[in-house]
Order: structure tokens, then C-alpha cells, then sequence
């Protein structure tokens, strides 16, 4: 006779076969996301979405987040895409956030403390990129949001971080400046794609990447012809990498 299954083993075998399930997490400069993963990057439920607080230190980011995530129900581990330089857990700069604090911040210890689960963080624009890359060759990843965050791949190996974002790239204003949203909403969209056109040309000069992928909510703006070697990846890819963070 075959024996039944309590509820709870049929639950754990289940959580075999779908975990461990990650939470993902996205910080952007306007908005915070995040969801569950199953180990194959399936959403557990729903996407959920709140605005970036306005005056953004570590300790205001790090409740944010908890509240956030609080109806998102169980997860094993931490995945966090943060806008700009992170070594070690440890956030060396946060361009988008004007809070001093943030320099030297071990924002994974502190979400390791909130949310009780072990915690891993690279920049935004690496995590996307760890979701899209084909790995072959050289793979540039832009993302083009509140600010410009890039990432380079070389056969699928994840390079040292360059912060391009704070790079001059025209008339002494930075990638932030000259491509960012709030120059996008300055000088508008049809002004704002020919300044992307520039930059795109400038980059496959300096970088002569095989792939680019061009990621971020602007990137939906973007109205010319993009080459071969250029394409548009969802933005959904700012959580689905953080699978990748713990391979």
C-alpha cells in the first residue's frame, strides 16, 4: 500500500524542486523592486514596487526595503542591484544618492541584520548583465535610468567595475549628466537620443565590444536603428540576474 504524504514533506520536496528561492531586490533612483525566484529565475508571486525616499541614507534605504519585501512571503537568500561601486558588500559610491553617509556603508551586513538572510550586492547595471549576456566575446551592458550604469563581461566573466556614469563624456558634463533622466527631460527625447547615438559610437570605439545591451526604463525611448551587435533587454533582467550571484 502506498503510504501517504503529510502536507509538510509534499511541501518540502516542492521546495527542492523550486529552491532555493532567492529574493531579489533592485534599487534604482526613483524606485525600489523586488520578488521571489525559484532556482530556475521563476517569479514566486508578484513583482512589487515602491518609490525611491526622497532623502535616501542607508539606515532610510535599508527600512524601506524591509518594508518592501515583508509580503513577499519565504526566501532563502539576498540578491541586491545598487547604483553605483560595491566591493565586498561594501558601498564605495552612490552617485545617485546625495547622503555622505553612504561612502564605506557594508549595506550587506546591514540587510543581513534586517531580513535575516544571507545577503550578496554588485552594482545595478552587473546584475542586469549577469541575467542578458550571451558569454562569448566582449559584452558591454548600459542601463539608462535616473543615471547611466555600465557593466563589461569578457566570455561571460564579469570585468572590474568601471563607473562610467562619472566619466566627462561631452562638454565636460559626466555619462549621469549628458544622458541621465532629468538631461533626457531637459533638453528632450529627440535631443536626448542624438546625445545616445554620440555615446554609443564613442563606446564601440573604446570598448570594441561584440555585444551591446542596452537595458533601464529610457531604453524604450531610444527611436533609431540600432546595429547587429546592439539590442534592447528587459528591464525585468535588473532582478532575474541576481540567480546568477549565488552560481
Amino acid at each position: 500500500m502506498k503510504r501517504a504524504q503529510s502536507p509538510s514533506s509534499r511541501g518540502a520536496r516542492t521546495r527542492r524542486r523550486t529552491g532555493p528561492h532567492t529574493l531579489a531586490i533592485d534599487v534604482g533612483g526613483t524606485g525600489l523592486k523586488a520578488a521571489v525566484l525559484d532556482a530556475s529565475g521563476r517569479l514566486m508571486g508578484d513583482r512589487v514596487r515602491v518609490p525611491t525616499p526622497a532623502r535616501c541614507s542607508p539606515a532610510v534605504l535599508v527600512q524601506a526595503l524591509g518594508d518592501l519585501v515583508a509580503p513577499l512571503g519565504a526566501f532563502d537568500r539576498v540578491s541586491v542591484g545598487f547604483p553605483g561601486v560595491v566591493r565586498d558588500g561594501v558601498v564605495r559610491t552612490a552617485p545617485n544618492f546625495a547622503s555622505p553617509k553612504w561612502r564605506g556603508f557594508d549595506l550587506a551586513r546591514a540587510l543581513t541584520r534586517a531580513l535575516k538572510r544571507p545577503v550578496r550586492i554588485l552594482n545595478d547595471a552587473e546584475v542586469q548583465g549577469l541575467a542578458v549576456i550571451m558569454g562569448r566575446g566582449v559584452e558591454l551592458v548600459l542601463t539608462l535610468g535616473t543615471g547611466v550604469g555600465s557593466a563589461l563581461f569578457r566570455d561571460g566573466e564579469l570585468m572590474p567595475h568601471l563607473e562610467l556614469s562619472q566619466h566627462p563624456v561631452h562638454g565636460g558634463k559626466t555619462y549621469d549628466e549628458y544622458l541621465g533622466d532629468r538631461a533626457r527631460k531637459r533638453v528632450g527625447t529627440r535631443k536626448w537620443n542624438r546625445r545616445l547615438r554620440r555615446v554609443l559610437a564613442i563606446l564601440e570605439t573604446v570598448v570594441n565590444f561584440d555585444k551591446l545591451h542596452l537595458g533601464g526604463g529610457n531604453a524604450a525611448r531610444i527611436n533609431f536603428p540600432l546595429g547587429p551587435r546592439v539590442r534592447v533587454v528587459e528591464n525585468k533582467a535588473g532582478l532575474l540576474g541576481g540567480i546568477a550571484l549565488w552560481r
